[in-house]
């Protein structure tokens, strides 16, 4: 028989939870091949499928239990997604990535943008390449990793949160540190947050707000990783990026990193706190670094679309024009970006 007080921390976890939009946490997939069932012509399922590499699926995705936050109770499995040398899209760049496949509202009002990421002391990142990860086309917030365009030095071991190219907090990226991620977004208000933990713990307001040139089409959010080419510093390696607790969601924010429907009542907070602060996480130190900023690729701006950025295609209805130094260029039908 289920004990008063059980029923009542249901309830409440029930009715402070936000409303999922989209739920991208593969419970609903068996294998990475079920990815292929996608096309242009035949947009089934919760992800686009089209940037990535020559080969199999199973060479640049992954699909298991033990690539989740074992926090992470609602999510079945997490997603192992790989770059290497045969990882290229239309380019010299290094990418893998998987786009939501919905109509729902995911880039209007406030929303949040969940994830979990980690790598492993295998097929290790390479420092010396900047990543984009998680990242929107016109790049108003993404996280970044490795040496970034600006920054002194050959290599750059920190994950960083970024907002409009402009660094706003960033921790060493550690093996095997699970940091779970909320991107608060203000479409209306034009202005990011950024949440974050690590490991099992709830996710606490750790930078901003910030003003950003917040807008979407609803199809321009990536999941995964694009490394950028740098002549002389490239790494060779094949490199492993894990993610789970993908959705997003409106209404309150759900700090619990088990997640809606996980097994056990999820927590959810408001927007209240105000400011960026140091946070101590499962012994991690993660310092927010709104006080220093580094410098921005791409010169002088005439266009808002930054240097690898999408700025055309079929259905696509953001900003065309690059900043200065760049040109839209067509890649595809579908894809035309800043080079």
């Amino acid at each position: 028989m289920i004990s008063h007080a059980a029923l009542l921390g249901a309830l409440v976890g029930t009715a402070y939870a936000g409303t999922i939009l989209w739920d991208g946490r593969f419970n609903e997939f068996s294998t990475s091949t079920d990815l292929t069932k996608w096309s242009w012509s035949n947009q089934v399922g919760p992800y686009q499928y089209y940037i990535h590499g020559s080969g199999a699926v199973t060479e640049y995705v992954n699909l298991s239990p033990t690539y989740k936050n074992p926090a992470d109770t609602a999510s079945k499995q997490g997603v192992k997604i790989t770059i290497d040398s045969t990882a290229k899209w239309n380019s010299d760049m290094w990418r893998t990535e998987l786009i939501p496949q919905t109509t729902a509202a995911i880039n209007k009002g406030h929303v949040y943008y969940h994830f979990s990421i980690k790598r492993s002391s295998t097929n290790v990142p390479s420092a010396t390449n900047e990543h984009q990860i998680c990242f929107f086309e016109s790049h108003f917030t993404e996280l970044k990793y490795g040496w970034v365009n600006g920054e002194s030095g050959t290599t750059d071991t920190n994950l960083q949160w970024m907002v409009s190219s402009t660094g706003k907090w960033k921790t060493t990226f550690d093996a095997d540190v699970w940091h779970n991620v909320a991107y608060e977004i203000d479409f209306s208000g034009g202005t990011v947050t950024f949440w974050h933990s690590t490991g099992s713990d709830p996710l606490t307001k750790t930078a901003g707000p910030f003003s950003a040139s917040a807008s979407s089409n609803g199809e321009d959010w990536h999941l995964g990783v694009l490394r950028l080419p740098r002549s002389g510093n490239d790494g060779t390696g094949a490199e492993d990026w894990y993610f789970s607790g993908v959705y997003i969601e409106t209404g309150s924010l759900t700090t619990s990193v088990t997640g809606p429907g996980g097994s056990s009542s999820g927590s959810s907070s408001g927007s209240s706190a105000a400011g960026a602060t140091d946070a101590t996480v499962a012994g991690t130190t993660a310092v927010a670094t709104t006080a220093t900023t580094m410098a921005a690729s791409g010169g002088t701006t005439t266009g808002t679309v930054a240097q690898y950025g999408q700025c055309g295609g079929t259905g696509y209805s953001g900003d065309t024009g690059c900043v200065s130094g760049y040109t839209c260029t067509k890649v595809n039908d579908y894809y035309s970006q800043c080079l």
